[in-house]
């Protein structure tokens, strides 16, 4: 007789206990739960890295508006009537620029887009995430522009200037640039801030009125900041 006609004899038996079945479902009710507990695991550990990653992003992001704040008390600083402190002030705006500003601005960008992609709000799916991105991206590139012209251009002249070279002049003009480009820089990346923490306009795909006006304030915005600089207006394109 087959082994498996025996055990199928048994099975059929009253007097059989299903000692093997018994075995089979404490083992399956045992994987399952091993299952479920792993499956939580992983979702608090979901959990846990977005909230690592939205906390590394909001660091990074009012790092960087408040080096721009700094960089605003340095352009200020540089028109004082203290030839050292002048001096000093030029060539710590550039330290500031590229060890402060450059890192954090990409870091702010990137950890940006990486939250925004992990969570509900998508990239492309609401308009505040949109204009967030677009304003940040636009930060971003005029720091570095202005990082490699008019900022390495007014530490490089503040080091090799004399007292009187200092108060006017060339440098004079960098100076109220950056002074001006800092406080846009400063409400440009408050208005930032207010919109991740607002989240205005909602979902894409209808557009609001106050959406289209920011839009378009924006939009004159850029292009009288882009048409500026490139009409030759700009302090430091008088230099070439």
């Amino acid at each position: 007789m087959s082994l498996r006609h025996t055990l199928k004899t048994q099975s059929e038996s009253p007097h059989y206990t299903p000692i093997f079945s018994a075995t089979v479902r404490a083992k399956t009710t045992f994987l399952n739960a091993q299952a479920e507990a792993l499956a939580r695991s992983l979702t608090n550990m979901s959990q846990r890295l977005r909230k690592l990653g939205l906390s590394l992003h909001v660091i990074l992001s009012v790092g960087w508006l408040g080096a721009v704040i700094a960089f605003l008390a340095l352009g200020l600083a540089s028109f004082s009537r203290d030839p050292s402190l002048t001096k000093a002030a030029y060539l710590t705006m550039a330290v500031v620029g590229r060890s402060a500003l450059i890192p954090l601005s990409v870091g702010a960008l990137v950890s940006g887009i990486v939250q925004s992609l992990g969570t509900k709000w998508g990239l492309f799916r609401h308009h505040w995430v949109l204009v967030k991105l677009v304003l940040t991206v636009f930060a971003t590139a005029a720091l570095f522009v202005h990082q490699a012209t008019a900022i390495s251009d007014a530490a490089r002249l503040a080091a090799d200037a004399t007292t009187l070279a200092l108060q006017s002049g060339r440098l004079h003009e960098l100076g109220v640039q950056l002074l001006t480009d800092a406080g846009i820089a400063t409400v440009l990346l408050s208005t930032v801030t207010l919109i991740a923490i607002y989240k205005p306009w909602g979902a894409v795909g209808y557009v609001t009125r106050s959406l289209k006006v920011f839009l378009a304030a924006v939009t004159a915005f850029i292009i009288a900041f882009v048409a500026l600089h490139l009409s030759g207006h700009s302090p430091h394109q008088h230099n070439h």
